[in-house]
């Protein structure tokens, strides 16, 4: 049997990169999967993808910083599908830049997506699963909320803050014993359409590519990065009832970065 069998996931920037490979393995494991996403036409395809493979899936257009649209978005799931199970917060945004070049702008549109984004999902996430019964919240923060890295402080700061509010909020339903469950995963170097256009915080400055192969080649231990794949199926995980006494915990998938420095022959 399928492991989320009779499950409702609610996926954010859900239509390219790690969102949407979690999506499709939720979906993989018997999930009726939300992929919510900025660019609605994405979402919209890769719903109708899962659909045609036998899903249940649905696509939203959603902004996660816009507060408005939530409790409507919530809503349509529970009408759509009668519950929440799982919400996925993962829609993100990296933004490159010097503290002092870059702009308060540029700042607080990294911050509202990585973490007022994270802090809605679950705000209005909770009530429907408390309704449901139950509920897992996995929240996607990075590595880069262990460890800092030059030019990406604000990076850092969002995903850091993710991480500590994951903690304070697993022990918010504990405390008062609602069954909502509260994780996150840190994913390291992931090969991801986020790499390809890395936005620059100073005002007037193109977008920059990095190459996440060569990155992972050269700065991660075990000598490649990671795919969206393989996170996707941390995802399950933390989905599905194999973890069902962790909460508050984090799930780290660098490939060893955080483990410590280690010499590597070329």
């Amino acid at each position: 049997m399928a492991k989320l069998e009779g499950k409702v996931a609610f996926v954010t920037g859900g239509a390219s990169g790690i969102g949407a490979a979690s999506a499709a393995a939720l979906a993989r494991e018997g999930a009726a999967v939300v992929v919510s996403d900025l660019d609605g036409v994405r979402a919209e395809v890769l719903a109708e993808t899962l659909a045609g493979a036998g899903a249940l899936a649905m696509a939203l257009t959603q902004d996660v910083t816009d507060e408005t649209g939530w409790a409507k978005a919530v809503e349509a799931v529970e009408q759509r599908f009668g519950r929440l199970d799982i919400m996925v917060a993962n829609a993100g945004v990296a933004v490159m830049g010097l503290v002092t070049e870059m702009t308060l702008a540029a700042w607080r549109r990294q911050t509202a997506i990585n973490l007022d984004g994270v802090f809605l999902s679950a705000k209005y996430a909770i009530p429907a699963m408390r309704r449901a019964g139950s509920g897992s919240i996995i929240i996607m923060s990075s590595v880069a909320a262990f460890r800092g890295s030059a030019a990406f402080s604000g990076y850092c700061a969002s995903k850091a803050g993710a991480h500590i509010f994951a903690k304070a909020l697993a022990l918010e339903c504990a405390g008062i014993g609602d069954k909502v469950r509260v994780n996150s995963i840190h994913p390291g170097v992931i090969d991801t359409p986020l790499w390809d256009t890395i936005p620059l915080g100073n005002a007037g400055q193109q977008p920059r590519r990095i190459d996440a192969n060569r990155m992972g080649h050269n700065d991660v231990p075990m000598g490649r990065a990671g795919t969206a794949d393989e996170v996707a199926e941390a995802v399950v995980f933390l989905a599905s009832d194999a973890s069902s006494f962790m909460t508050g915990a984090e799930l780290v998938l660098d490939g060893g970065m955080t483990a410590g420095a280690m010499p590597r022959k070329k």
